[in-house]
């Protein structure tokens, strides 16, 4: 059973950055899809952005792009979210999630085809 673990949430400041991780705790992330996804209070869980299982495929949702960045690191052991330029409207709990797919060479914003979650991890911008 796969087991992630989100870190790097907490307040920063409008504009400000800050660089999510997601880590498995049991095994490797080697031939998921890794999407990151956020849920701000009343509203609906959002796709965020998601990377293939090899890399070359990355998606962002239309209000992040030019200002988030994901990637995994080599060893395919942690995947980052870097999120610059942050707003308040970016306050959220954020969740990577994991979808088995070593194969395809896609990922996909939506959460149907995610299997594996972590716990999640805050954020909060102030303006």
């Amino acid at each position: 059973q796969l087991q992630l673990v989100e870190s790097g949430g907490g307040l920063v400041q409008s504009g400000g950055s800050l660089r999510l991780s997601c880590a498995a705790s049991s095994g490797t992330l080697d031939g998921y899809a890794i999407g990151w996804f956020r849920q701000a209070p009343g509203k609906d869980l959002e796709g965020v952005s998601c990377i293939s299982a090899r890399g070359s495929i990355v998606n962002y949702v239309d209000s992040v792009k030019g200002r988030f960045s994901i990637s995994r690191d080599n060893a395919k052991t942690t995947l980052y979210l870097q999120m610059n330029s942050l707003k308040p409207e970016d306050t959220a709990v954020y969740y990577c999630a994991a979808d088995w797919r070593p194969i395809r060479v896609s990922c996909a914003l939506s959460k149907g085809p995610y299997t594996f979650w972590g716990q999640g991890t805050q954020v909060t911008v102030s303006s």
